[in-house]
């Protein structure tokens, strides 16, 4: 078996029995926010052409680092067979229909299927509302004696099922950040430079969660970071170490794997790495070359600035108000959402609201009314260009984290701490994505309740203390990722953390208490 990264997620695993092409990123993502690091636009002409010659296609989920429309549209043949998650909805499958893709094999969760004679594969399907109803996902391939796993960032709640289908040779995934918060944020610098800290230590503490459980032969960090080479967002680039940043590159994460006694492999775009009785990695450049990648950082994202600015300020030109009465077109879509989902608005309890540009527009969700903004108190707040909020409202995205939030071109703040169900909100503005949000919200008050879920796992024992089973958050599996730190329990799975005596949620009020008491001596 033999795999190329192919930059950020992207991997084409090559075996005797076919290819199979993982999520393909090659345009600049979420308005020209994201580009892959290191870049891959200079591959060569061989990869290149066996990249749009491989016999599947898998696209782990539909965020655009991932799911890469323009890319798609362009570079692969109509009737590839795509290998399609087990998703709760058939959304990813119509948008790849969308693509005018015919071909597509069906799988069944956590379940091996044969594609081809000797190489078979198995998705781990992720559905929760946090990361978007569309869900992610998890790719097991097993070829020639080697298993692969491409964990990508599918932050999957059970683990042992990804180390099921036998002793794995490369584990793929990511251990860097993928989300805006906190450098969005009005806050003090120092608290922003703590919570990115924070972040960055629970990015990290994950990611070894899923090594140690999986405990592949060897491990390559992947999906990220991506880089900014926008001048107004090339801050967010950690090249020094101090900024004010949670995207740290693999070398800090392979530094961590090498004091944990793991074998890490540096990858750049065009790198190959053999799997057999050793596991062999090779670099489409001289290893100078690649080491100055990371050690001379703001030289080498320089050079790929100047290279695509151009690229940039033709885009950029391209925002433009368009005629459209945008109060009205939110109004009327979002009105019969909000209606749908009374618990979900229950949960978020508050005023949204979301300047754009010269528009003040409240999302009133206790009275589930969308209107213009008169200075009624909030509990959150958007300032966003109205250009790009008219862009989204008039391709009716579904999903604001993945259209527009992940670009980072938006300042917020927040009255208290962080409430899940207003970003579930905005990844769900669709009546089937609304639907499913509205029933899980419903499931986890039911659980919380005593009425479902996984009711009769007993209890375990961390540290000094019992505590239930699964995580109130996302049901992740605390025997896993449960830690006790500075006095506190933390689930190392997103990071949140509650009161060790009275199990309150100190991450988010409206979360579920976390059942926990001292261990008898």
């Amino acid at each position: 078996m033999r795999a190329t990264s192919i930059g950020h997620a992207g991997i084409l695993i090559e075996t005797p029995a076919g290819s199979i092409l993982c999520d393909p990123w090659f345009e600049p993502a979420f308005f020209g926010g994201w580009f892959p690091f290191p870049r891959n636009d200079q591959l060569s002409d061989d990869l290149r052409e066996r990249i749009e010659q491989a016999d599947f296609l898998y696209v782990s989920h539909l965020h655009g680092d991932h799911h890469d429309k323009a890319w798609l549209d362009q570079h692969l043949r109509r009737d590839i067979p795509i290998l399609l998650p087990d998703f709760p909805t058939r959304e990813q499958r119509r948008t790849l229909q969308e693509h005018g893709f015919t071909n597509f094999l069906e799988t069944n969760d956590t379940q091996e299927l044969e594609i081809a004679p000797g190489l078979k594969i198995a998705i781990h399907v992720e559905s929760s509302i946090t990361d978007g109803p569309g869900g992610d996902s998890a790719l097991v391939v097993i070829a020639d004696d080697a298993i692969l796993v491409n964990q990508n960032d599918c932050r999957t709640s059970d683990l042992g099922q990804l180390a099921a289908h036998g002793p794995v040779d490369l584990h793929w995934l990511q251990y860097s950040g993928a989300i805006w918060y906190p450098m969005v944020y009005e806050m003090d610098v120092a608290e922003k430079q703590r919570q990115c800290a924070a972040k960055v230590n629970a990015q990290f503490a994950r990611a070894m969660r899923f090594v140690e459980k999986i405990d592949a032969r060897a491990v390559v960090p992947s999906a990220g970071p991506p880089c900014f080479l926008d001048p107004d967002l090339f801050g967010l680039n950690m090249i020094d170490g101090d900024e004010l940043s949670i995207f740290p590159d693999q070398t800090a994460f392979l530094a961590m794997l090498n004091d944990g006694k793991r074998d890490g492999v540096l990858n750049i775009p065009g790198t190959t790495i053999e799997v057999g009785d050793t596991i062999i990695s090779t670099h489409p450049i001289p290893d100078a070359d690649v080491d100055a990648i990371f050690t001379n950082k703001r030289a080498y994202l320089k050079q790929y600035q100047a290279d695509w600015l151009p690229w940039l300020d033709d885009m950029k030109a391209g925002w433009k108000a368009l005629d459209i009465d945008l109060l009205a077109e939110l109004r009327n879509w979002w009105q019969p959402l909000l209606e749908m989902a009374p618990t979900l608005c229950s949960m978020v309890g508050a005023n949204v609201v979301i300047n754009a540009g010269d528009l003040p527009i409240v999302i009133d969700f206790p009275n589930a009314e969308v209107r213009r903004h008169d200075g009624e108190q909030y509990g959150f707040r958007f300032d966003i260009s109205r250009d790009l909020v008219e862009a989204v409202t008039a391709q009716r995205a579904v999903d604001w984290s993945n259209s527009l939030l992940l670009s980072c071109r938006f300042t917020a703040w927040r009255e208290g701490e962080f409430n899940e169900y207003v970003y579930n909100f905005l990844k769900s503005l669709s009546r089937e994505r609304m639907k499913r949000a509205e029933a899980e919200v419903v499931r986890k008050l039911e659980i919380a309740a005593g009425g479902g879920g996984h009711v009769d796992e007993a209890d375990i024992q961390i540290g000094d203390y019992v505590v239930q089973r699964r995580c109130p958050h996302r049901d992740a599996d605390l025997e896993a990722f449960g830690e006790i730190q500075d006095g506190e329990f933390v689930c190392t799975l997103h990071g949140w953390r509650f009161d060790c005596d009275t199990g309150a949620c100190l991450t988010s009020p409206t979360e579920t208490p976390l059942r926990i008491r001292r261990a008898s001596l």
